[in-house]
């Protein structure tokens, strides 16, 4: 039977009534399909992922990832059932960000003024970032890609200190972090005053004692994670440091689509040469 082309919800036009141009753009079609199931194929792992019988979560989620049988490289963004229900018990984190979401923050990603802006923004926190990554051994790549994520896509009006103290926002700062992670990190009483909670916001929305806090959740969550600590972890290293890299930055935000970005920016040359680059005053043409 020849193939048809259907035009609408009752007209069919026979593929033999094409025009020959028609014909070949079909074919020229269908060939570039196949190339990009092949294309599509080279990048998806060719074994499934092997189970272990229980998550060892100690010495931590770096000793725990699971590598294809036939012995390819393992995705290290990729977390099994057992270690994603493993962190919801222990950190509460979400799961994958609504699709209509990811879109919106695909095309705030694409906005250019934006990123320029939260680049310049960054060069203000570069001596901080570098300073408390250093003592805390914590990778400054992500702390600056993490905090170049949650400039771009802060709501506005949560850094005004009327809209902070009014309890509209529960994250306050560059990095987006809450009076929650002052608890963890000791700052905070949990049955702190009126008094003390006011200061504690005021913390959080000074920007260098944000991103100070921000290096100590990091380092806090390795801890508990049991991740090596004597050096900094390298996404490029070894596969169980880019898990480890990517489970910080996913039990930051909660979101299962955050490692993606985060791991992706911290490639990003731009930010590179903001935090290792240096800068030359430009020489006048009269010299």
């Amino acid at each position: 039977m020849r193939q048809a082309l259907r035009l609408g919800p009752d007209r069919v036009r026979p593929a033999s009534a094409l025009p020959r141009h028609g014909r070949a753009r079909r074919r020229r079609f269908r060939a570039i399909g196949v190339l990009a199931g092949l294309g599509l194929a080279a990048f998806t792992p060719a074994g499934r992922w092997q189970e272990s019988p229980s998550l060892v979560l100690e010495p931590g989620l770096s000793s725990s990832v699971h590598y294809p049988a036939d012995g390819s490289n393992p995705d290290p963004l990729q977390f099994s059932a057992s270690e994603l229900q493993e962190l919801q018990r222990r950190f509460g984190v979400h799961g994958p960000q609504p699709q209509l979401a990811q879109l919106f923050t695909e095309g705030i990603d694409q906005f250019e003024p934006l990123r320029n802006h939260t680049l310049a923004r960054l060069e203000d926190l570069r001596p901080v970032i570098l300073s408390a990554s250093a003592q805390h051994r914590i990778n400054p790549m992500l702390v600056t890609a993490v905090l170049f994520d949650e400039m771009r896509h802060a709501k506005p009006g949560e850094d005004l200190p009327i809209a902070a103290h009014s309890g509209l926002f529960s994250t306050h700062g560059p990095a987006q972090l809450g009076l929650g992670e002052m608890v963890h990190q000791g700052l905070l009483r949990p049955d702190a005053t009126a008094e003390e909670v006011m200061e504690a916001r005021r913390q959080l929305l000074d920007p260098q004692q944000n991103v100070v806090l921000l290096v100590g959740k990091f380092a806090r969550l390795s801890d508990a994670l049991g991740f090596p600590r004597g050096r900094v972890l390298q996404a490029s290293a070894d596969p169980r440091e880019a898990k480890a890299l990517a489970t910080l930055a996913y039990l930051h935000n909660g979101k299962l689509d955050y490692p993606r970005r985060i791991l992706r920016s911290m490639q990003d040359p731009a930010l590179h040469a903001l935090l290792y680059g240096t800068r030359r005053p430009a020489l006048s043409p009269l010299i």
